[in-house]
């Protein structure tokens, strides 16, 4: 009887303190899994792959790529010819559309479109959809409370001549562990008033990833 009154004592005693190692343990492990944790600042520039998908680098390259490739096409030159009076032709991106089997972020894509057309000092560079309308409210706005002076006015927009549109397509094959993604942007510039297609770019994009177990 007095045995087994103790064996219950000492069992009722001992429980609470295996509890509080555990936690003990386990907040120490939490611990060390935050202390793990680093952060690393690098030049925007930099190219980063993590994964297999489209990036901010595959974004800048590409745009340089095409841009550049557009410009040495024989539409300026022409354009030029047939109209002495004007140094540069006006240009509109008029739509890129996302077709992948993945979320791209086209808006960013469109924006380094830009940045290169711009950059390259051979054409103007005129805004068009929603950043137009914008620009049209705000010269709206300025009728009715900006001094007459300062004011913009209407109807002195300038057209484009010709217009920048595309679409972003790609696919995957898989075996095993290894994953390839393949990416092909499709450009085309087209004038305005012929509709003729002065320029058609191609570029792509193969990434291959590796794992050592199967499934991605």
């Amino acid at each position: 009887m007095m045995g087994a009154g103790t064996m219950s004592v000492s069992t009722t005693r001992f429980r609470p303190l295996g509890l509080v190692a555990s936690l003990l343990i386990a907040a120490m492990l939490l611990a060390a899994c935050g202390g793990g944790t680093q952060v690393t600042r690098v030049d925007a520039d930099e190219q980063i792959d993590l994964t297999d998908r489209w990036n901010a680098t595959d974004s800048r390259l590409v745009s340089e790529a095409m841009i550049e490739d557009m410009l040495t096409f024989p539409w300026v030159d022409r354009f030029r010819a047939d109209n002495p009076d004007r140094d540069r032709p006006r240009v509109i991106i008029q739509s890129v559309r996302n077709r992948s089997h993945e979320h791209i972020p086209v808006d960013t894509f469109i924006n380094d479109l830009r940045r290169e057309l711009i950059r390259a000092g051979r054409v103007d560079f005129v805004a068009g959809g929603a950043e137009r309308e914008d620009l049209r409210e705000e010269r709206r706005d300025q009728e009715f409370y900006a001094d007459e002076e300062t004011r913009a006015r209407m109807g002195r927009e300038l057209g484009a001549d010709y217009a920048l549109t595309g679409t972003i397509n790609s696919f995957q094959d898989r075996l095993d562990g290894t994953r390839v993604t393949f990416y092909q942007v499709d450009l085309k510039l087209v004038d305005l008033e012929s509709n003729i297609e002065v320029w058609n770019g191609q570029k792509q994009i193969q990434k291959v990833m590796h794992r050592a177990r199967r499934g991605f």
